[in-house]
């Protein structure tokens, strides 16, 4: 029997793919790769604008269960944090404290289920300090994802050295790209896809404490 691999891609606005023009965003690009390199799977765009590592916690586990109740090989990419670090009256609208124990909490969550699991870091918008905070945040799931053994992919770095998405997101609404910027951070996420679908996700890196890479061993 064929496997029947499914995938929720799960979190906020830039998994929603919002400002491309193509109606893609990361996720999609993912997908359509996996399918045009001859790896059938059907993808669930599980991503809500402005929702925080709170919200996705609230909502996750009942909107993947539906969809992967069925199928040989379940899995889900997870993907958020922007917002948890967006300042609202003064301060971040989740505590990094929560924001973390959010995702370990759903990291438990999957693991329960036999659910393998991909994390994508948030990536930056055009905003210093906001960004200061979400590279904070980013070393923070980082170390939860090394934790549990989970590969997690570091775009967040990366991406505040890219032109071209620096360039989108600021000739944009200040915080998404349009087809190009989307095109870097996929770029950036699929060597580690490959591997996490290939079942050789053991050689997904994650970054140390001191920021050099390590490798993650995970399904």
């Amino acid at each position: 029997m064929d496997s029947d691999l499914r995938v929720c891609f799960v979190g906020d606005s830039f998994v929603a793919g919002v400002g491309d023009p193509l109606c893609l965003g990361w996720a999609g690009r993912l997908a359509a790769r996996a399918v045009t390199g001859g790896q059938p799977l059907t993808a669930y765009n599980l991503g809500v604008r402005r929702e925080t590592s709170t919200d996705v916690l609230a909502r996750w586990l009942g909107e993947c269960d539906r969809r992967l109740r069925d199928g040989t090989d379940l899995r889900v990419v997870l993907s958020f944090g922007v917002n948890d670090t967006t300042h609202e009256d003064g301060r971040p609208r989740v505590d990094p404290d929560v924001s973390e124990a959010n995702l370990s909490r759903m990291l438990e969550q999957a693991a329960g289920r036999g659910w393998g699991v991909l994390v994508v870091a948030p990536p930056p918008v055009d905003d210093a300090e906001h960004n200061a905070r979400t590279a904070r945040l980013d070393e923070r799931f980082a170390r939860v994802c090394r934790e549990a053994s989970v590969p997690y992919v570091p775009v967040h770095r990366p991406l505040r050295d890219s032109a071209a998405w620096s360039r989108e997101v600021r000739t944009g609404d200040g915080a998404h790209p349009g087809a190009a910027g989307y095109d870097e951070l996929a770029a950036l996420v699929v060597p580690h896809w490959r591997a996490w679908l290939s079942g050789t996700a053991a050689d997904s890196q994650v970054p140390d404490d001191d920021g050099r890479l390590r490798i993650s061993r995970s399904r």
